[in-house]
């Protein structure tokens, strides 16, 4: 049985929390999960962030049982889902002027017939943990990574890059937006780990595969504090599926 762990917290500087996540009922058939971090003045960052998380489990959820359970139905379902969520989330920005320019990351996780699929838009993030080996299975998009893919920096440079957290494309924001779409097979013992920013800007990646392999249910709220501590400048959210 699939089990999820979550916390979300304010930080220490941010006066709203703009982050929003979704976690399945651990008994259900649709194994979904969703990370959201809003962006944008007023409410609008709480506003997106909702809005594409509530989005996107519905539209999921409401089309599941219409479609062939295969990798590329499911795919697509998931595409759809979060391309839906984007115009959603941009029509809503345009009734009220004090919510023009908001937007959201999105990290959808969907488990089925032991595969995840994966739909990524934005610089949240998650990562697989295996018992030998960690590593991201998205990829930011960042203004900063898009420096590391073109050998103008290092990975160590982008770390701590005066504009690291400059998207370049995140939901809501436009009329269109393509999200990273990937499949992959779920191994017993693997662990899943979706964060936002406000945890990776504060905690180095070896700590965080630390913290998780030595206490999974409890390493949403161990992060958390760790970020905390840090200094907390952003919202903070860690999801681990187990």
């Amino acid at each position: 049985m699939i089990k999820a762990y979550a916390k979300s917290d304010i930080g220490k500087v941010r006066e709203k929390n703009q982050d929003s996540y979704y976690i399945s009922d651990s008994l259900s058939q649709v194994q979904l999960y969703m990370l959201a971090d809003g962006m944008g003045g007023y409410n609008g960052g709480e506003i997106a962030s909702r809005l594409a998380a509530e989005t996107t489990k519905n539209y999921i959820q409401n089309n599941f049982e219409k479609i062939e359970h295969d990798k590329e139905a499911i795919s697509k379902l998931i595409k759809d889902a979060m391309e839906y969520a984007n115009m959603v989330v941009y029509e809503e920005s345009k009734k009220d002027e004090n919510l023009q320019g908001m937007g959201t990351t999105l990290d959808v996780c969907f488990i089925y017939n032991s595969k995840i699929y994966i739909g990524h838009v934005g610089d949240s993030r998650i990562y697989l943990i295996k018992k030998d080996i960690a590593r991201k299975i998205t990829k930011d998009h960042s203004y900063v990574q898009q420096l590391v893919e073109d050998k103008k920096i290092t990975r160590e440079e982008a770390e701590h890059h005066p504009k690291k957290n400059m998207l370049l494309k995140a939901l809501g924001c436009t009329s269109y937006v393509e999200p990273d779409i990937r499949a992959r097979n779920l191994e017993k013992d693997d662990i899943l780990l979706m964060c936002s920013d406000g945890l990776t800007n504060m905690v180095e990646e070896s700590k965080i595969y630390e913290v998780v392999r030595e206490n999974k249910e409890k390493a949403p709220e161990i992060l958390v504090n760790l970020a905390n501590n840090a200094g907390g400048y952003d919202n903070i959210t860690v999801i681990t599926i187990i």
